[in-house]
């Protein structure tokens, strides 16, 4: 069975509504001052914040938990990191990338121009995730977390059993990657994000969901593998 996704563009980042038996899994919580418009969106959809039982950062990067405190306000809901990346957000830290290529290493000094650690608010996270594959059951999702390491070391993506994966930025398919599906053009190790890419095709992964990009083939990994 495949469940209901629902895509919500915070800005430049794309964040993802699972609905589960009891309720909905958010992936990722957007880059800061963008809670106004996840607000709206819920308002748009008829759901309640109440129902989102569960807020995954897929990791530690300010434009995927910059309006964690307000979401978490907004729903109650707890929020998960990999134990790695847990003090970044609970600090408020803005930790960049290196860049990958001649283009990356231009894109990492423009986001280093940006006055994005003023605009950072420390949050609270209540669920420190291991490295082990981790079931969603228990919030009624037919999928598990798994560590996929590369853009950073705790990058984790959601694997649904039907073989849809919502992996972050461990690949992109839009700006600032040039010419299609492929590695994001920033990250701590190309090598690791490619073993990465193996595993989940590995445990079944068939159509890739990125934090930039519109969603493509999982095929399109084989070239890089």
């Amino acid at each position: 069975m495949v469940q209901e996704i629902i895509p919500v563009k915070l800005k430049m980042t794309n964040c993802f509504l699972i609905r589960g038996n009891s309720g909905f899994l958010l992936v990722d919580a957007g880059p800061p001052k963008s809670s106004d418009l996840f607000r709206q969106a819920l308002l748009g959809l008829s759901i309640d914040p109440a129902d989102i039982k569960m807020i995954f950062l897929t990791h530690g990067h300010w434009d995927h938990w910059g309006s964690l405190r307000d979401i978490k306000d907004l729903t109650a809901a707890p929020a998960a990191i990999n134990h790695r990346e847990k003090e970044w957000v609970e600090k408020g830290e803005n930790h960049l990338p290196g860049g990958i290529g001649t283009w990356g290493k231009i894109v990492v000094g423009l986001m280093k121009a940006m006055p994005i650690k003023s605009q950072l608010t420390a949050t609270g996270i209540d669920i420190a995730l291991n490295d082990e594959d981790l079931s969603m059951e228990t919030y009624g999702i037919k999928g598990r977390l798994i560590h996929t390491p590369g853009h950073t070391d705790g990058s984790m993506s959601l694997l649904l059993d039907s073989g849809e994966a919502f992996v972050g930025d461990l690949a992109m398919s839009g700006f600032p990657r040039l010419g299609g599906p492929g590695p994001f053009v920033v990250g701590k190790d190309i090598n690791t994000m490619k073993d990465s890419w193996q595993i989940l095709l590995d445990a079944g992964a068939r159509v890739i969901y990125p934090s930039h990009g519109k969603p493509f083939n999982a095929e399109v990994f084989d070239k890089y593998c």
